[in-house]
């Protein structure tokens, strides 16, 4: 027995050394042998970042501080621009046409912007616009259907008008990463120039709760998310009204998860409404975005509450994809502040028309414009939490989406 042990050992001994030399890093063959690398970890949970601002009026001064900036449009909201570059998706109201062949030059109430609006739109990362509200039709049923080609041209998305009344009353379905679908729907409860006369001709979508809510429920079960953008409420009231509650009370039981509101001019309450055995997130009114209301608010000289149509929002989601399945992790407003120099204009202290959008969180803009946008702050957020309801972040609020 002792000689078959010496004999198995010197064997076992023989075979390492061979896979040993099988191994080796010399080269064989002239080639040295690679080795596969091991799989990258899959993460435990991605989140994806939805952003939204409020209105977007093309004023004539608006225009004139477009013109004269470096970067025209873009210029106009740079400090947002790295908002709407990192999110997901980012998305505003397009409260005028951009009609400059259909239409007349804008004017006062009526608005009409040039096509460089939407190159500028896309080139500042916003991939999707509100089109539902009270001035879609200010060009009429013509400028309509060319807004919708300048956008097309600019591979925007848009929700809320089309070529047809089933066109602009269909939701846009996107998938975004890994796999996460949302679903936008964009509805106005106010018309300056109602022009719906035919279903197969340019049309915008209107505030009908039953229909919307059909669209809701046959949509529910294809997306992980529904927004819904909301042209509604009454202008520069800083609460939202009867209507207003109602409607959102039932567009979030009938599967809606997040309502975007704009129309007031001004700020008022987000919310978490729960409704029909489901909780949405609500902002009622978003405010102005870009515009040239209170151009004549002077800080120094009148209270706060005289510049809050220069105060906005910008309503940032976060959605959280992991192996439960999607949920909506975080949603918040951050104050947006429209930068304005028409007193210092008009006094002959700057010829170059300036109108900016800041955000108002701390920078090096000097004491005098930091002190301002730090009043503005938390004027915007005591708006923004004047309902009982109100929050700023949401605890993980479970979404009832796709099987």
């Amino acid at each position: 027995m002792g000689l078959w042990r010496k004999a198995f050992n010197v064997c076992t001994w023989i075979i390492c050394l061979w896979l040993v030399s099988l191994v080796s890093t010399k080269p064989y063959k002239g080639q040295p042998l690679k080795f596969p690398s091991p799989p990258a970890p899959i993460p435990a949970h991605i989140d994806i970042t939805i952003v939204a601002v409020g209105d977007l009026i093309s004023h004539q001064d608006v225009q004139s501080a477009a013109l004269k900036a470096e970067n025209g449009w873009a210029s106009l909201w740079e400090e947002v621009t790295p908002l709407f570059k990192q999110a997901d998706l980012a998305m505003a109201n397009l409260e005028t046409p951009i009609a400059p062949k259909t239409g007349r030059p804008g004017i006062p109430f009526c608005f009409n912007a040039p096509s460089n609006l939407a190159s500028a739109l896309k080139e500042t990362g916003v991939g999707l616009v509100f089109t539902a509200n009270n001035h879609a039709f200010d060009q009429s049923v013509k400028g309509v259907a060319e807004t919708l080609e300048h956008l097309d041209a600019n591979d925007i998305k848009y929700a809320g008008s089309g070529l047809s009344r089933d066109a602009a009353e269909s939701p846009v379905i996107m998938e975004l990463r890994d796999g996460v679908r949302v679903a936008v729907l964009a509805r106005t409860d106010i018309f300056n120039n109602n022009l719906n006369q035919r279903p197969d001709r340019p049309w915008v979508a209107a505030l009908d709760a039953d229909g919307t809510e059909r669209t809701i429920r046959e949509i529910r079960s294809q997306v992980d998310l529904i927004m819904i953008s909301v042209h509604w409420g009454n202008e520069y009231e800083t609460l939202p009204n009867k209507r207003q509650r109602e409607s959102a009370a039932r567009l979030i039981a009938a599967g809606a998860d997040v309502l975007i509101g704009h129309h007031p001019h001004v700020l008022q309450p987000f919310e978490w409404i729960d409704s029909g055995g489901r909780r949405g997130a609500v902002a009622f009114s978003l405010g102005n975005f870009l515009s040239n209301q209170d151009r004549m608010y002077d800080p120094s000289a009148q209270p706060l509450s005289s510049g809050d149509s220069r105060d906005g929002g910008a309503l940032v989601l976060t959605l959280r994809k992991d192996s439960s399945g999607v949920r909506l992790r975080d949603a918040y407003v951050e104050p947006l502040w429209t930068d304005n120099n028409w007193i210092q204009h008009t006094k002959g202290q700057n010829a170059k028309r300036i109108i900016r959008v800041l955000r108002t969180t701390p920078g090096e803009r000097g004491a005098d414009m930091e002190d301002l946008l730090s009043k503005r702050r938390s004027r915007a957020l005591d708006r923004l939490r004047q309902s009982q309801n109100a929050g700023f972040a949401a605890t993980s609020t479970e979404l009832t989406g796709r099987d």
